[in-house]
């Protein structure tokens, strides 16, 4: 399945972009084998299971020219599989033996994970290494994912105006940059994906040379260490191409999208900001950013929401997210509802006040204490689950980030100031970076 930012934001993943926990009792292990595959272990002896991940560093800044969608097709076909595990079976040996698998894609990398008894990591393992070197890329299999990518972009993007005004958004915002191409892809671009274009991006992306193999669970260094070289040390490096860097060109201005559509219920308005990433911020501007968020519209007691949804009335819904986790540059968006009567412009004043009142003057120390305990204690709890401690890890690496960066966020969180929050407001909230949408319902039209 695809993961872009905006169905991050809109919460279909719920630790992708979240920021990750430090496990106070854990060590991590982190060593590299022959063919140039880094592994992470994370020890977790609460339960005899185990969590395997593998993040490979293409996403779909790296679709060919003319082939938007291609790294999401070929998340779908590393499960159309091999020689040795043909057709479903990988999914259905997994199944058999008390796990579940499943796989993402992001504009910056693709993860495929499985989840077992320790006892069959050695089996998950194998399977993993088999796909990476012997997929069936027959041209039944490349016709038949096709036609399921198609019917999944039908389903998700263009049977949901939200969605759609969402892709538009991106591809108005980041101008000539990959991130405004949708991680699903264009339709008429997936139609052009055949066997010889799934072949080369196969040969030039699937190495163990590319990947980060993230192991959590009640292991040990040293038995993933012996189960990995005999499982994907076998396994040749390739010949990589290699990831292009993108300049992000300037914007001169805001950027509006105004559209009404028959099948929307409600109206919506959206603003989204282009901003600094962790991988590209100063310490400190990302986790202010982050904090920000929290306090303009992260829960119930932020800003958005006790003044426009409760004090005001204005709206029935309102928040702000930043998603910071990219190799490039991250986005801040907001978004408000209104309620039945209440007209758009009003409502986008209203937030554009909210908005401006962080630029003048530094939160209370009061709700900066609640938003920052918030975020570590969302944090903290995450690390209860084996998922998310994997997760956090193997997304910080794939992107360019260190195994400190993920143990030292809370104590980066906890040292954000208001002085900092104010600064991230007027830095990184301008107008000129911004594309800001307004969704509205529209009759419909009989032929």
């Amino acid at each position: 399945m695809e993961f872009s930012r905006a169905a991050i934001a809109a919460g279909l993943i719920a630790l992708a972009w979240t920021a990750p926990a430090r496990a106070q009792d854990t060590k991590i292990f982190q060593f590299a084998l022959q063919n140039g595959m880094q592994v992470v272990v994370v020890p977790d002896h609460r339960a005899p299971i185990v969590t395997q991940m593998l993040w490979y560093r293409v996403g779909s800044v790296d679709d060919p020219p003319g082939l938007s969608g291609m790294a999401h097709f070929f998340e779908h076909m590393m499960f159309r599989g091999t020689a040795s595990v043909p057709n479903d079976q990988f999914a259905q040996t997994v199944a058999r033996n008390g796990g579940e698998d499943n796989a993402f894609t992001t504009h910056d990398f693709t993860c495929f994970y499985e989840q077992i008894a320790k006892d069959r990591l050695k089996l998950v393992m194998g399977l993993d290494a088999d796909r990476m070197v012997n997929l069936d890329l027959s041209d039944p299999n490349v016709t038949t994912e096709r036609a399921v990518v198609l019917e999944e972009r039908r389903m998700r993007i263009d049977n949901d105006p939200q969605a759609l005004m969402r892709e538009q958004m991106d591809a108005a915002l980041h101008l000539s940059h990959p991130y405004g191409r949708p991680v699903i892809g264009w339709p008429e671009e997936i139609r052009h994906i055949g066997r010889q274009e799934a072949r080369d991006f196969y040969l030039h992306h699937y190495a163990p040379n590319n990947a980060i193999l993230v192991v959590a669970g009640d292991v040990t260094a040293e038995e993933v260490r012996a189960d990995a070289e005999a499982a994907y040390e076998k396994v040749p490096a390739r010949a990589l191409v290699p990831r292009a860097e993108f300049a992000q060109p300037p914007r001169l201005g805001e950027t509006r999208l105004m559209v009404a559509r028959p099948d929307v219920k409600v109206p919506v308005f959206n603003r989204l900001y282009r901003v600094v990433s962790y991988t590209g911020a100063k310490p400190g501007r990302a986790e202010a950013l982050e904090v920000l968020a929290q306090l303009m519209g992260g829960d119930a007691t932020s800003t958005f929401y006790r003044e426009l949804v409760v004090k005001r009335r204005l709206a029935s819904d309102a928040g702000a997210s930043y998603e910071g986790y990219a190799r490039d540059a991250g986005e801040f968006s907001v978004y408000a509802v209104p309620r039945p009567g209440v007209r758009l412009d009003v409502l986008e004043q209203a937030v554009d006040a909210v908005i401006k009142s962080y630029t003048i003057a530094p939160p209370g120390a009061a709700d900066l204490e609640r938003a920052k305990t918030q975020l570590v204690a969302d944090a903290t709890y995450q690390r209860d689950s084996q998922y998310s401690l994997a997760s956090a890890y193997g997304q910080a690496l794939v992107i360019g980030l260190t195994a400190d960066d993920v143990e030292e966020w809370p104590q980066r969180i906890r040292a954000v100031t208001g002085e900092t929050v104010q600064q991230a407001a007027v830095q990184d909230l301008l107008k000129r970076e911004a594309v800001t949408s307004i969704l509205t319902p529209a009759p419909a039209q009989h032929p």
